[in-house]
Order: C-alpha cells, then sequence, then structure tokens
C-alpha cells in the first residue's frame, strides 16, 4: 500500500521506502562488520519487526539465522502500557550465541530494555539492538542501542510494520498518523 493510499490519515511522510531499504542495507552492512568471523541470531520482535527482519535479512551477504519472539507492552492505544508480556518465546537455544535484537521502533524503551535482561539472563555469547526508529524525547527507560536507523520525533508514527490498531503496517513508507484518526 502505498502512502497516496491513505493520504488523508497520515500528517507526512517521514521516510519513503526507497530511503527505509537503504538505510536497512547500511545497518546490516554495519552488522555484518561487526559480527565478520562469529556465527549471528538476528531475533525479531513480532509483529511489527516483520518488514524490517525481512528485508534487513536480505541485505546480509552472508548467512544470517533467525528467530522470533513476541513480546507486548501496548494496549489498544497509542500509549504504553509499562507491563511487558511474552507472547511467544524464541524457539533457539542462545546459549553462547551472539544475537541481535532487531525491532521496528524504540518508543518508551520498556519493552527493549526488559527484552535485552531477559535474553542476557539466557547466558548469550552478547545481545545488542537493532531499531530502525527511536524516540529520544519518549525514553522512560534508558537502552544501550548499538544500531539506529533514524531518530524521530515523539509523534505516533505508521507503515513498515508500525501499525494503529493493525493498520497501517503494509504501508511501504513510514509517515506521522493524523491524530483525528486516534483521537
Amino acid at each position: 500500500m502505498d502512502a497516496a493510499h491513505v493520504d488523508n490519515d497520515l500528517v507526512n511522510v517521514l521516510f519513503t521506502e526507497e530511503q527505509i531499504l537503504e538505510r536497512i542495507g547500511e545497518l546490516a552492512q554495519e552488522i555484518e562488520t561487526d559480527y565478520d568471523g562469529k556465527e549471528l541470531l538476528i531475533v525479531g520482535i513480532l509483529r511489527g519487526a516483520v518488514m524490517v527482519m525481512a528485508d534487513m535479512a536480505r541485505a546480509f551477504t552472508r548467512h544470517v539465522e533467525m528467530d522470533w519472539m513476541a513480546v507486548s507492552s501496548y494496549g489498544s492505544g497509542t500509549k504504553s502500557s509499562g507491563v511487558v508480556r511474552i507472547l511467544k518465546d524464541l524457539d533457539t537455544d542462545i546459549s553462547g550465541r551472539h544475537v541481535v535484537i532487531v525491532d521496528e521502533i524504540i518508543d518508551t524503551g520498556l519493552t527493549l530494555s526488559w527484552l535485552s535482561s531477559n535474553l542476557s539472563s539466557r547466558n548469550p555469547a552478547s545481545v545488542q539492538i537493532c531499531t530502525l526508529l527511536r524516540k529520544p524525547e519518549a525514553l522512560q527507560m534508558p537502552v544501550d542501542v548499538k544500531y539506529v536507523g533514524w531518530d524521530i520525533p515523539n509523534e505516533f508514527v505508521v507503515g513498515y510494520g508500525l501499525d494503529y490498531r493493525e493498520r497501517y503496517r503494509n504501508l511501504r513508507d513510514i509517515g506521522t498518523l493524523a491524530p483525528h484518526v486516534y483521537s
């Protein structure tokens, strides 16, 4: 779905599909360089990171293993509930493994801070975080993020995996959702 299909629902387009794919390719290259000669497991956070994970995996020029987790700290609205729940755990034992958590956005930092701590307790060789977007003004919990696509303002954004009530995930661009949609 293109931004033109939901034009009245967006205030503006922050990043086009082309910009997103280019930045994901750059992040994949950084990760490949950092983990040269090491086995790597990338862990996508469902559902939002599906687009990022798919495009990132294709951008790698080497073998990379993937697994998925589903965690939630959001209700049906636009604000974090602050309570993190594991809805689907890893299928892979990460003991002794190099793990990069891949997410589409870090908002309050509550989910990724908790998740990083949880995975670190499972005795991996290392745990790092990669996110396409980060909202520094919204952070309530410090999160050590090694790979960041872009820092963005504290606005509600949709597209490229980001949703509002399960809509807009398949939007190819990332845009700011108009307040009239969620007010």
